[in-house]
């Protein structure tokens, strides 16, 4: 075969797919549109539209190239702008002259991508006497499309674009479409946007994330970590649950890529992105995403007029994306996500001053959706709950007050996936270390290790809290994870770590005590069961991991039939529950916790059985809080430290009621992490039996969800307890009145409503 498959710039390789810009304006004005919204603003020094002669010109050049590499097929899609403003008459004088020189050497393939405004009858037979198939922009329902596909006029397009999408339906046309791309906001209902795309019975649905760079950030809402993962997780379970009843290309390329081939699109996979757009006035450009990086980014300076294809292959943007996984960044090649995402979309991770060498924008979205939706499909494959229903029954599952040790450990594991995607954005923000690219390694001898220690609730909490502050001193936080991981996988490693206030911790395994209270960066080795401890004036620690004393605390364990959590006493970042956290336990106050839990998990055992399966499968650790002054019960949970709970101690039978009420504010505020089941931006507030003040909507439903439980309980406890009629009949009616007033709001969303209403039903079957 003539010249060479050489992905290097400098050697050309064969290009198969072409986006040809037949129109250069457009009839909506978007306000989401990477053409005339976004940072290249070409547009506006090119012609209106193509001229005849130069779509023969841009058709000989590609017929050249696919002869000169005997390509089997050609891919062609007309474009814009909007490439119906040609008009029925020139569409069709376009094609013809653009068919002609191609389909003398090989097979064309001819799409368009329209916004369906101007389809009409007399344009569809056009594109049928070509073979040309249909895409059509929608969005999703009137107020999810009209949220930025409008009119200059700032009139919706979504009526216009039905009547497209029911012409294309139409026996006479139904071979035309091709399918439906769909812009994502997440400020949209993704259920509503499911639903209204598959009304449309489309062969086939894209969805585009929105173009963003790390100059110019997507949309997040705050609270939000990972908002597109969580969106489209909701879409899957939806699809997943319906059967799959159209094609998804997300979805099926997650597939195809977590088997190892290919995914089908640039926005995920390590396909060749064997792709030349050709611009109005011939010239050739890159891929039109790329316009959203900076104005002149998909410009090569070759026309159809004066350059081969051969010519654009060569320049090195094009040839750099042949082989993608190669060229990513440091970070991106360590991931081991990095098969089936390959850095995402290229466009969307540019940063001015570090070129495209970065994560995508979206790279804790896209590690967080690759894991969920591998883990969806195998939960859903062997038909277990709670994803083999969809969100209904993960929703009824935890509404019942409880939740399984499968539904529970589900949960985990999504929270396990956000702070993996957390820890991998705040390497992003600020930097690599030497302990992030040890716990690579870890992972990739031991991924189980790993596992491990990302499930330590605090792993997130700390992650968060470098993304909120800004501040990279914490960063050597990384090593002691990585060192952790390293002794469950007895493996040598050395890793830079921190002194924070003379303390180091290893998550999951245990903490060291500097002599001196002192902040300062330090080295730790590990091999075979010890530990050396380098610090300031390079005074050394050793340690060996199986001898407690004054400068190692082993993580304690409590652990009772089937039930274990660990004590933390020396992790910084454990300091995220709004109470000051206990100093080091000495064994003392150890055995008085130990006492103290193992009596009161005998109690939720016996006197609250339907309460101990998610505790069993949920609650990882406590965090002993300073006590009261006053002598008050303290305890709380954290939403970015699922697993955990603080709490100051108390009797067992106190300690009881504390571990479910709780551990259902984790529950729920894990559900919410997959959910909307309010709307986040209401500023309704609801009246509440157990606050002064109304309470937000989001607060009003944890305190009914958690009060719920605390009335159970003294329900069960009726007969046992003096105090449980009392007790029982305030939670109650607490209970019952904020469920009522949730009711009365307009801040639920369907998923919300039907989760109130599932409560409800429970608190009503223990009567008054």
């Amino acid at each position: 075969m003539p010249g060479s498959t050489d992905g290097a710039a400098g050697g050309a390789h064969p290009l198969s797919q072409f986006v040809l810009k037949v129109h250069g304006r457009c009839d909506l004005a978007c306000d989401h549109c990477y053409v005339y919204e976004h940072a290249d603003q070409s547009w506006r020094t090119k012609p209106r539209m193509m001229s005849l002669d130069v779509a023969g010109a841009a058709a000989r050049r590609i017929a050249e190239h696919a002869a000169s590499w005997e390509l089997p097929h050609v891919r062609l899609v007309l474009h814009g702008g909007e490439p119906l403003l040609l008009g029925p008459d020139r569409m069709d004088a376009l094609i013809t002259r653009v068919r002609a020189p191609i389909e003398a050497v090989t097979r064309l393939s001819l799409t368009m991508q329209t916004n369906g405004v101007r389809l009409g009858t007399e344009m569809c037979d056009v594109l049928k006497r070509h073979g040309v198939r249909v895409g059509v922009s929608l969005d999703g329902d009137r107020d999810a499309n009209d949220r930025h596909r409008r009119f200059a006029t700032g009139a919706g397009s979504f009526d216009q674009v039905r009547a497209a999408l029911s012409l294309l339906r139409r026996p006479d046309y139904r071979e035309l479409y091709a399918g439906i791309l769909c812009t994502v906001d997440v400020r949209n209902s993704p259920e509503q946007v499911y639903r209204a795309l598959l009304a449309e019975r489309p062969p086939n649905v894209d969805f585009l994330l929105p173009h963003a760079t790390w100059d110019s950030p997507p949309y997040r809402p705050e609270g939000q970590p990972t908002p597109y993962a969580d969106w489209f997780s909701v879409i899957h379970r939806l699809w997943l649950a319906d059967g799959q009843p159209m094609r998804i290309r997300l979805f099926e390329g997650l597939y195809s890529t977590a088997r190892g081939g290919p995914s089908g699109s640039e926005q995920l996979g390590a396909d060749t992105v064997d792709l030349a757009v050709i611009e109005t006035d011939g010239r050739y450009e890159q891929a039109d995403s790329v316009k959203t990086a900076y104005d002149g980014a998909p410009a090569t300076g070759l026309s159809v007029l004066t350059a081969t294809v051969d010519d654009v292959s060569r320049l090195q943007p094009i040839a750099a994306r042949q082989h993608s996984i190669d060229n990513l960044n440091p970070v991106c090649r360590s991931c081991p996500v990095v098969r089936q995402c390959a850095g995402g979309l290229y466009a969307h991770r540019f940063r001015t001053g570090h070129g495209f060498a970065n994560p995508s924008v979206f790279c804790p979205d896209l590690r967080v959706l690759i894991e969920r939706t591998d883990k969806e499909v195998s939960v859903h494959s062997a038909n277990t709950e709670p994803v083999r229903t969809g969100p209904t029954g993960l929703i009824s599952d935890i509404a019942s007050g409880f939740g399984d040790e499968v539904t529970i450990g589900w949960l985990a594991e999504q929270q396990r996936s956000v702070t993996r995607a957390l820890i991998a954005a705040t390497v992003e923000q600020h930097g690599t270390t030497d302990g992030w690219e040890t716990l690579a390694w870890v992972e990739g001898e031991r991924p189980d290790a790993v596992r491990r220690v990302l499930a330590h609730p605090y792993a997130r909490a700390w992650a968060v809290g470098m993304l909120r502050t800004g501040d990279p001193a914490g960063m050597p936080y990384l090593g002691g994870l990585a060192a952790a991981a390293a002794v469950h996988a007895n493996l040598q490693v050395e890793t830079g770590v921190r002194i924070d206030r003379g303390v180091v911790t290893l998550p999951t395994v245990g903490t060291l005590y500097w002599p001196q209270t002192v902040t300062a960066d330090a080295r730790i080795t590990m091999d075979q069961g010890k530990l050396w401890l380098t610090g300031p004036g390079d005074q050394t620690l050793a340690v060996d991991l199986a001898e407690p004393g004054s400068t190692w605390q082993p993580t304690r364990w409590i652990a009772r039939d089937g039930w274990s959590v660990r004590i933390e006493d020396g992790d910084p970042a454990r300091d995220c529950h709004g109470w000051t956290p206990a100093g080091r336990l000495d064994d003392r106050a150890a055995g008085r916790w130990h006492e103290s839990l193992t009596a009161a998990w005998d109690l939720v055992d016996t006197e609250l059985p339907g309460y101990a399966p998610a505790l069993r499968a949920g609650l990882q650790v406590i965090m002993p809080l300073e006590p009261d002054p006053a002598g008050k019960q303290r305890a709380a949970t954290a939403m970015d430290a699922f697993g955990s709970m603080a709490a100051a101690l108390t009797g067992p039978a106190e300690l009881a009621v504390l571990l479910v009420h709780e551990f259902q504010h984790a529950k729920l505020g894990a559900l919410l992490d997959l959910y909307d089941l309010h709307v986040r931006d209401s500023d309704e507030l609801v009246a509440v039996g157990w606050k002064p003040e109304p309470r937000p909507v989001e607060a009003a439903l944890q305190g009914v969800y958690a009060h719920a439980a605390v009335a159970d309980v003294w329900r069960l406890r009726s007969g046992t307890d003096p105090r449980a009629a009392e007790l029982y009949s305030m939670y109650h009616r607490w209970t019952t009145d904020a469920i009522a007033a949730l009711r009365r709001t307009e801040a639920l969303t369907p998923l919300g409503t039907d989760f109130v209403d599932r409560l409800a039903g429970t608190v009503e079957s223990w009567g008054s």
